[in-house]
Parts: structure tokens; C-alpha cells; sequence
């Protein structure tokens, strides 16, 4: 990365401050979950209050739609591991289409706001602490960012929060992290916001079966093997170049 964008301040003015923002995040994290407020991010609670949540939105439909927008950012932003449940809930209560269109720009700026904080803390650690070999694939990674970070993104192996913060530890240009970010979600974020869609009555059948529904109910190993297919097809052209550079 040129110039000092990617840089993190590493005088002694700088040292003390530049853990801040991630300290900001944990202690968000942890005061979330002491106040209970995971619970609320669940396929139990929506299952409970599906009918509130619906006629709440159906009665404040634009102030649903900024709440919403505002509690999505904040989720992902303090790395609270419920995106998919999110994503789901911002389809059944706003259709697929305008659940999916809210949900990939309030993920793309929650996640931006984490890769920012966790950058200013520990941006260069991987260049400064670990050895050469690490360093080598650190840069291998900064050469084509992009092309991996759209991997990442698209093949649903690690959570979303991990995505999120790992790049802050290479030199990711910003505007390489939001795009890939913001394409790299499209196709989940889509496929979850239309299971969403169709939720109620998979709610309702579990009601009257009288079990909790979780996630294993909605996500099917076609869906998942359709991700991975996705994600293989966009490491084409990364593979390609790498295979490229090395007999060059």
C-alpha cells in the first residue's frame, strides 16, 4: 500500500491510543452479552415475537427500516456472531429484495468500522513481530487482495467477524476491502434475506411441533455446496495469476 493510509501510528504519542478503538469493541462486546441483549439476536426470540416485530413494522415501516439498519451496523461493527440470523429477520420482515439491499450496506459498514479499529491497533504487527516466511505470504496476500478477500467472503468457512478483522493485520487499501466486502456478500446475503422471506411458515410448523427451530433448518448442504461452488469459481483468476507469476 503507498503513502501512509495503511499506516498505524507506532511513536509514543501514537502507541497508547491507537488500541482505543479495539478496546471500544470488546468492551461493547462483553457489555452486550452482560446485558443480555444476545438473546434478542436468535431464531427463538423471533420465533417468540414474530408477530410484534411484523406489526411494529407494518405500523413504522421507515423508522423499522432505519432501526434496523442502525442495529445491523452496530452487530457487526461489535462482531456480535448473529449476521445470518440478522439477514434472515431483515427478509421476513422487509421481503427479500429490501431485507437483502439494507442488509448488504449496513454489513459492508459495520464491517468497514471493524477492519478500522482492528487496523489502527494492530496494522503492521505481521511486518514488525513475525518472521520472514509470514511476512512473504503477508505480502503475497496485500498483492491481490481483492481476489482473496472475495474468496473469504463468498465461501461461508470462517464467521463473518473473522473475515472482518484479518485483513486490518496486512496492508488492505480501504477501497480494496469495502468493494470486496460489499460483492463478496451479494450472493449470501441474497440467499439468506429469501429464506427469510419464506420463514413463517417454517416458524409455525416448529411451533406446532413444539421444538426450537435453529439454522440447520433453513441452510441445506445444497445451499452451503452452492457457496463453496461460488467461492472456487471467483479463486479462478487468483489461482490463474499466481500460476502465472511463478513461471514468469
Amino acid at each position: 500500500m503507498s503513502g501512509d493510509a495503511g499506516k498505524t501510528p507506532t511513536g509514543p504519542a501514537g502507541a497508547p491510543w491507537r488500541y482505543a478503538p479495539i478496546a471500544i469493541v470488546v468492551a461493547g462486546l462483553g457489555f452486550g452479552y452482560a446485558m443480555g441483549w444476545h438473546r434478542f439476536l436468535s431464531l427463538a426470540y423471533l420465533s417468540e415475537s414474530r408477530e410484534a416485530l411484523a406489526a411494529f413494522v407494518a405500523a413504522h415501516h421507515v423508522r423499522s427500516l432505519v432501526l434496523f439498519f442502525v442495529a445491523y451496523t452496530l452487530a457487526v461493527a461489535f462482531s456480535f456472531p448473529a449476521a445470518s440470523v440478522l439477514t434472515i429477520l431483515a427478509g421476513f420482515l422487509f421481503g427479500w429484495l429490501a431485507g437483502a439491499a439494507l442488509v448488504v450496506f449496513a454489513a459492508t459498514l459495520g464491517a468497514t468500522l471493524l477492519f478500522l479499529a482492528a487496523r489502527t491497533a494492530f496494522g503492521d504487527v505481521l511486518h514488525r513481530k513475525l518472521g520472514a516466511r509470514v511476512a512473504r505470504l503477508a505480502d503475497g496476500f496485500e498483492r491481490d487482495a481483492f481476489g482473496y478477500l472475495l474468496v473469504l467472503r463468498l465461501a461461508p468457512i470462517f464467521p463473518f467477524w473473522i473475515i472482518n478483522i484479518a485483513p486490518a493485520f496486512f496492508a488492505v487499501r480501504l477501497r480494496t476491502y469495502v468493494a470486496a466486502t460489499f460483492i463478496g456478500i451479494l450472493p449470501g446475503t441474497i440467499a439468506y434475506a429469501w429464506l427469510g422471506e419464506g420463514l413463517d411458515s417454517v416458524l409455525v410448523a416448529a411451533g406446532q411441533s413444539g421444538r426450537d427451530i435453529s439454522l440447520r433448518d433453513l441452510v441445506t448442504p445444497e445451499i452451503t455446496l452452492a457457496f463453496v461452488a461460488l467461492a472456487l469459481v471467483a479463486a479462478i483468476p487468483t489461482i490463474v495469476k499466481k500460476v502465472r507469476d511463478r513461471r514468469a
